[in-house]
């Protein structure tokens, strides 16, 4: 495949606009592009996908046939493992040809006729998107509440359906989280309702499910801007908790559900810097906590009677080598997920006997998680299992038999698939500063790894997120076409611990750089790839990260994938009126201080683009996007148009219709990865 010569890219007008603070000025050449509702703005990135998709014309074929080869993998009609919950069974399905799901549910056997709560499929049909999420089911199971996004700005409507008539209420209640919390009346709502501006979570109301939402009374107001709220309940449905949190601090109040219209009590005022989470087991709330310097966290309980940190008893203590991550109650047994070394385990504890044991789990690299566990009183833990080279599988784990059963694993539709024709394995890479860093690796057992095997590295690296290693059927389209695949588990995330995302923020925020960097550099030195064939993908903050590299190490990279990319860092986070910027100050600092505003400046990607050599580009973005707005990826390209000193691509794909999480639908997100798939194998030269 060769470029279209007709194809030429556009050039953004330049309006300086000037950005003074601190004594510094900025130019800014494209500040004019954030102006949504500018009809150049709407021409400029409508310019910018025709000339992308000019020059991806001759691939356009190649797409197609790999849309398609990655469709055939996934069993259409498919369903969910049922969970028992309150007397039914839910049941999440799919149907071949179809794009969105359709909730059922089943009373008291899974031999009962089936009961449609939702299907998708029809409810999508007017929208160009559509999301349901938030759903949640009323103790005396006759209605149901659920939260709606048809513009991909996750700012959700919540209804109310009465699963007796099949009818909805009049409850009809805007910009929301989409998540509700019933009291035990089953006629009080409680639910969470963002700034119109920022989207920030600032509010929780009750609402009477009898009287007009006008009526709603507002329960708590998050004052604090860093902050944000979230209203939820308990495992037992005995209490509804409203929790505060930032970056650093969280805070969480609580109410007795069968006293909807009482006052909520604090647990433990905020401290900055003190984290805890809560749950509750009979008369105690347990907490998975940092205090008293318990970096790695700790497990402590307190009565309900009396929940502050004076009354903090630890019955699971802080080690400096293991991170608690997740606490799970039953009737008979707690379930602690730990990290060690970058891999979880689950640590069982009965409640009789004090007695713990290790789930066994084996693997060299993989990803374990607790899946949903609504039941308190089983015996049953459900878990995900998941590797590289290993389809997603649910297990139900028996803790006191201490046997496990495999409820279902994800089918591959493709009769030449075999995990073991590939090779998944954890290497480490020395970092500038002598820390090493673990890489997940994957190929096809015929791919010999050296100079000329491109391979795609991939890594977030910010708030704390890990990236554990996951199989994607999708994925086994680069495998299969001889790409090596690499995960790089960077600091800024928690893979080896708190300290791991310690050593990746705000003031330390360039050893997520040089870590992603100093492993394209060590793959290479190990012969997996070369220059010619290296490249590199990240999303979100990820995109941040992409971007960051393209300036500080060009020359490592044949090309790079930045998804929704966060690239206008300085500019963003002085903004206030923009989605998550005050409450980000805790991971970026606060740039309306000098010392922040000098080190973010000294990465951030759009202050950065020099006149230099860049690798091949692909940027993707979404004109709706709440998280990171689309100017950011649009003014990026415009200035890298200008500066870079090269031949290579740089194509710019704006989505019209969708927002941070891409398009919705099983198959449209399909067309979003052959993109960036297209891109990589167009660059290889793969034809087919």
């Amino acid at each position: 495949m060769e470029l279209n010569p007709a194809a030429q890219p556009p050039l953004a007008e330049k309006k300086p606009f000037e950005h003074t603070l601190h004594g510094d000025t900025r130019v800014d050449d494209y500040y004019w592009l954030r102006e949504r509702g500018n009809p150049e703005v709407i021409e400029y990135l409508e310019s910018e996908n025709d000339y992308c998709q000019q020059v991806m014309a001759n691939s356009e074929g190649f797409q197609k046939s790999l849309f398609e080869e990655i469709k055939s993998r996934i069993k259409e009609d498919d369903s969910s493992v049922p969970y028992f919950y309150n007397g039914y069974w839910y049941i999440t399905r799919y149907e071949t040809g179809k794009e969105y799901p359709i909730y059922t549910r089943k009373k008291d056997s899974l031999d009962r006729e089936e009961e449609i709560l939702f299907d998708c499929n029809v409810m999508a049909q007017a929208h160009d998107y559509f999301h349901l999420s938030g759903m949640n089911v009323s103790p005396d199971n006759t209605k149901i509440a659920f939260g709606l996004d048809t513009e991909s700005r996750r700012k959700y409507t919540i209804y109310v359906k009465d699963l007796n008539s099949d009818r909805l209420l009049e409850t009809k209640i805007e910009n929301t989280t989409a998540y509700s919390t019933w009291a035990a009346d089953n006629r009080h709502l409680f639910y969470t309702k963002m700034n119109t501006e920022t989207l920030r979570s600032e509010f929780v109301f009750r609402h009477d499910i009898q009287n007009p939402m006008e009526t709603d009374h507002l329960v708590y107001q998050e004052a604090d801007e860093t902050f944000s709220v979230y209203v939820g309940g308990s495992k037992s449905n005995e209490y509804i908790f409203i929790s505060s949190y930032s970056t650093l601090t969280s805070e969480y109040q609580y109410l007795k559900s069968d006293n909807p219209l009482g006052k909520f009590t604090i647990v433990q005022e905020r401290t900055r810097g003190l984290e805890y989470a809560l749950t509750q087991y009979q008369g105690y709330f347990y907490m998975l906590t940092n205090a008293n310097q318990a970096q790695n966290f700790k497990i402590v309980k307190a009565p309900i009677s009396s929940p502050g940190n004076d009354y903090w008893e630890t019955i699971l203590e802080h080690r400096e080598d293991t991170l608690l991550e997740d606490l799970t109650i039953f009737e008979s047994f707690w379930v602690v997920t730990e990290r060690t070394k970058g891999l979880n385990r689950f640590r069982i504890v009965s409640w009789e006997s004090g007695i713990h044991y290790y789930m066994p789990v084996e693997g060299e690299t993989y990803t374990l998680y607790t899946g949903y566990n609504p039941m308190f009183k089983t015996t049953k833990l459900r878990y995900g299992f998941t590797s590289l080279k290993n389809p997603s599988a649910v297990y139900e784990f028996d803790m006191e038999t201490q046997t496990r059963k495999l409820l279902k694993q994800t089918t591959v539709l493709d009769k030449n698939f075999n995990p073991e024709n590939y090779i998944e394995k954890r290497i480490w890479a020395p970092a500038p500063d002598g820390e090493k860093i673990p890489i997940s690796l994957i190929y096809h057992k015929n791919t010999q790894p050296g100079v000329n095997s491109p391979l795609l590295q991939y890594a977030y690296g910010s708030y704390g997120h890990t990236i554990d290693p996951g199989f994607s059927s999708s994925r086994l389209s680069l495998l299969n076409r001889g790409f090596i695949y690499a995960i790089a588990h960077i600091r800024g995330g928690e893979y080896m611990g708190r300290q791991w995302y310690e050593n990746g923020k705000l003031f330390k925020k360039q050893n997520t750089f040089s870590d992603f960097i100093a492993c394209s550099k060590h793959l290479i030195k190990e012969n997996y790839t070369g220059t010619d064939h290296l490249y590199a993908y990240g999303g979100s903050a990820g995109g941040m990260l992409m971007g960051v590299i393209a300036n500080q190490a060009p020359e490592l990279y044949k090309g790079i994938v930045a998804a929704v990319p966060f690239v206008d860092v300085v500019t963003t986070m002085l903004d206030e009126s923009i989605p998550l910027t005050t409450s980000e100050y805790d991971e970026w600092g606060n740039p309306n201080q000098k010392d922040f505003y000098e080190y973010m400046k000294s990465y951030s990607p759009y202050d950065n683009v020099q006149s230099q050599h860049y690798p091949n580009i692909l940027v993707t973005t979404g004109l709706h996007d709440s998280q990171v707005q689309y100017w950011e990826p649009a003014k990026w390209v415009a200035k890298l148009r200008t500066l870079k000193r090269d031949t290579n691509l740089l194509l710019l794909d704006t989505d019209m219709t969708s927002g941070h999480g891409g398009a919705s639908g099983r198959f449209n997100a399909i067309k979003e990865t052959v993109k960036k798939y297209g891109f990589l194998f167009y660059l290889e030269g793969i034809v087919n």
